[in-house]
């Protein structure tokens, strides 16, 4: 069974704001946290304004980021 962008897009929401939790430990992860929120805030705003072409590019940039 496939997933639908509406539903992979909030878990691979979820998943990166784990990631910055792990980050915001580290003084050397400002920089990767401060892209990570960058890249959720553009997220938010494809998925508020529903366009499928900003979410899918906002999914495949969230899904870039990994704990380290």
């Amino acid at each position: 069974m496939s997933e639908s962008l509406a539903e992979a897009l909030p878990r691979e929401q979820a998943r990166v704001r784990e990631v910055i939790a792990i980050y915001d430990g580290f003084p050397a992860g400002r920089l990767a946290t401060t892209m990570m929120k960058s890249s959720l805030a553009k997220s938010e705003k494809a998925a508020a304004s529903g366009d499928v072409a900003a979410m899918i590019a906002a999914y495949e940039e969230l899904k870039g980021y990994e704990p380290s």
